[in-house]
């Protein structure tokens, strides 16, 4: 009687906490548009205040604006130029500098400041767009960084909207700012603010003028750039409309497409040109021109092929021959970070288990990509790191490490479920890699019988009855359920699947904001909410996993913290770090579409189609060397699969509901 209950009890559990946290309309700050665009109008819900970064090859800027009670606006430009190296030249080390300056406080009107204005709306699409309003102006704001220079730029625009002609005085300025020459790499940095269009106009009804403001840093006695704010605004847009054109999802959820399309921006947007090469960073006011194991090798990475981002590939390749540098015979722990443009590292951690991290992403990455000559680039990385892992195993069976990819912020013991578990794929792409490489036979076959250990060894360690879920504790003396019990879903070990997500999706772990880091405690890591989303997808719960995906989309696009997913909190406040936006797409790419690569030219294919929809597509798939089609349509109890590459249908044909096909190009 037990055990017909228990799906009952935990459906009407499931039930309450999801009426209770339902994301209603009330709570939607932000609407979609019909270009793609998201837009807050203005109306009763101020004071409210947010923060979003936007990212350039050689500048980022984590802006923080808000609309105050009385309607007006406010933002502080938070610049980082990562090229600009400060001492110490570690990890956080890139020039920072905060501006509050608004360019509208310095212009007359009629030989007055401009009168109180009340914002009307703001709007973001890769810049963001604030348009207000007085008795007699519109004004707007657009803020966006520079794609390939190292500027930041401010595009203001005065409308007369009254019925008589006015004046308007726009003053002359040039600041520049020059820091503490003991206090950069290469001396002093100049940091110049200019305003452009500067005069005094006669400003005739309906008649607009524009101006603009340019943050450039630079190294001392050199010149600050000449921009025109309007090309640098074209090739911004221009490069967002380029990775909107890629990969695009179509499915029934709106929210899911936007949310979708945005996570693109900044997943790709945040690769900074350094003089190790191409490295994408994290951001969030800490993490430039520097990789990591976790966010770059093993979340980022595999993802970019399927973009097809050239600049984000080179970034991927970039950061796994980085990390190649530090194979070794005597296999010591490959660093945790490569910091300072490539010149230095960080490993304050210890071993988290990166040589799992690398291996994994790198040979996803290789399959997917589907380069012979990168695959053979990255084949002695993937070959040295999973020996690593192999001699890191413990009496148990499991691979040991000195913490986790939070690195000491929580408990993770002396041998971690995340870790095994990403070694276990790791090892299986590496056989599907080997294979496509044509690498010896019996070495192939010993990856594939350890990964056959490895997950009887998962089972036996790490299975476990945790608060009342069949599921798996975290670290051998691990009593709390964890968010990272979702690792396994993920790479394909589904033997505790019922009871994991169970537990994943009960008020235990389950939050307004995705799921709690250790059930009950307040802190939360996107990372793992979009690892255990994906993983719920390959698993085949499709129908449970479509309400909390489209919840955790509505809240991170149109809730009060838009338009990314994000990093954690308390810590950093919730950061737009670039990493998680990679893993937002893999839930659809891997999860929802069921995307496995197999070879340099095919993949495993398992759709999971909600019930609730009868088709989805996934288009301008660059992968394995091919750019093609998906869609997925509903066919009575079936699924009708078809797949176009170069305008010609490859793949037409109806599969069960459920069932994987193997596809090759």
């Amino acid at each position: 009687m037990k055990l017909k209950l228990k799906p009952i009890l935990f459906a009407l559990t499931t039930f309450c906490f999801m009426s209770h946290t339902a994301f209603s309309q009330d709570d939607q700050r932000w609407q979609i548009n019909t270009d793609g665009s998201i837009s807050w109008q203005i109306n009763n819900t101020i004071p409210h205040d947010d923060h979003i970064e936007m990212s350039g090859k050689k500048i980022s800027c984590v802006l923080r604006y808000g609309v105050a009670a009385d309607g007006s606006f406010h933002a502080t430009r938070s610049l980082v130029w990562p090229m600009l190296r400060t001492i110490p030249n570690n990890t956080h080390a890139s020039l920072t500098r905060q501006f509050a300056h608004d360019a509208f406080d310095l212009v007359t009107v009629n030989y007055k400041p401009i009168g109180a204005e009340k914002t009307v709306s703001l709007t973001l699409n890769g810049t963001l767009l604030v348009k207000s309003k007085t008795n007699n102006l519109e004004l707007t704001r657009q803020f966006f960084p520079s794609t390939a220079i190292a500027g930041y730029n401010e595009i203001y625009t005065i409308k007369n909207t009254s019925e008589k002609s006015c004046n308007v005085e726009i003053p002359k300025s040039n600041a520049v700012y020059t820091s503490d020459p003991a206090k950069g790499t290469e001396g002093s940095y100049d940091i110049h603010v200019q305003l452009f269009n500067d005069g005094s106009f006669n400003l005739k009804p309906n008649e607009s003028l524009t101006f603009s403001v340019f943050y450039s840093g630079t190294k001392t006695k050199e010149a600050a750039p000449v921009v025109n704010a309007e090309d640098e605004k074209n090739k911004r847009i221009a490069l967002i409309h380029d990775l909107w054109s890629k990969l695009i999802l179509e499915t029934p959820d709106q929210v899911l497409n936007t949310e979708f399309a945005f996570a693109k921006i900044r997943a790709a947007e945040s690769i900074f040109e350094t003089k190790g090469g191409p490295m994408h960073g994290p951001g969030g006011e800490s993490y430039y021109a520097a990789i990591w194991a976790n966010d770059q090798a093993e979340y980022i990475g595999p993802f970019f092929p399927y973009l097809g981002y050239e600049y984000g590939n080179q970034a991927s390749l970039n950061a796994y021959l980085q990390f190649a540098k530090f194979m070794n015979k005597d296999y010591k722990p490959i660093p945790s970070s490569i910091v300072a443009e490539g010149t230095d590292i960080w490993a304050g951690a210890g071993d988290r288990g990166d040589g799992a991290m690398i291996a994994y992403g790198a040979a996803r990455y290789a399959l997917s990509r589907g380069n012979t000559d990168e695959a053979k680039q990255l084949w002695p990385l993937i070959e040295w790191c999973l020996e690593y892992c192999h001699r890191k195993i413990n009496a148990d069976g499991v691979v040991a490490s000195d913490s986790d990819e939070l690195e000491g912020r929580l408990p993770a013991g002396k041998a971690n479920l995340n870790t095994s578990s990403v070694y276990y794929d790791a090892l299986n792409s590496a056989v599907y890699l080997g294979k496509a490489l044509g690498k010896n036979e019996a070495q192939l076959k010993t990856y594939q019988t350890e990964a056959q250990k490895l997950k009887i060894a998962i089972e036996k360690y790490f299975g476990a009855k945790i608060e009342g879920f069949e599921t798996y504790k975290y670290y051998k003396e691990n009593d709390v359920l964890r968010a990272w019990i979702c690792t396994p879903l993920t790479m394909g070990i589904y033997d505790r699947k019922n009871g994991t997500i169970d537990a994943l999706f009960s008020p235990r772990l389950w939050t307004k904001d995705g799921l709690a880091s250790i059930a009950g405690d307040k802190i939360f890591w996107d990372r793992s909410t979009l690892y255990a989303l994906r993983g719920v997808l390959a698993a085949g719960e499709t129908d449970k996993a479509l309400d909390f995906l489209h919840y955790y989309s509505n809240r991170r696009l149109l809730g009060d913290h838009v338009p990314y997913p994000v990093e954690a909190y308390p810590e950093g406040d919730q950061r737009h770090l670039s990493a998680e936006s990679g893993l937002y797409c893999r839930i659809f790419t891997e999860g929802l579409f069921g995307i496995r690569p197999t070879s340099l030219r095919s993949f495993d294919f398992t759709p999971r189609l909600p019930k609730s929809w009868n088709v989805m597509k996934l288009n301008q798939i660059h992968a394995f060397e091919n750019d093609f089609d998906i869609a997925v349509e509903r066919k009575g109890k079936d699924l009708r699969v078809k797949i176009s590459s170069n305008n010609k249908l490859v793949v037409n044909k109806v599969i069960k509901d459920g069932s994987t096909i193997s596809i090759k190009f």
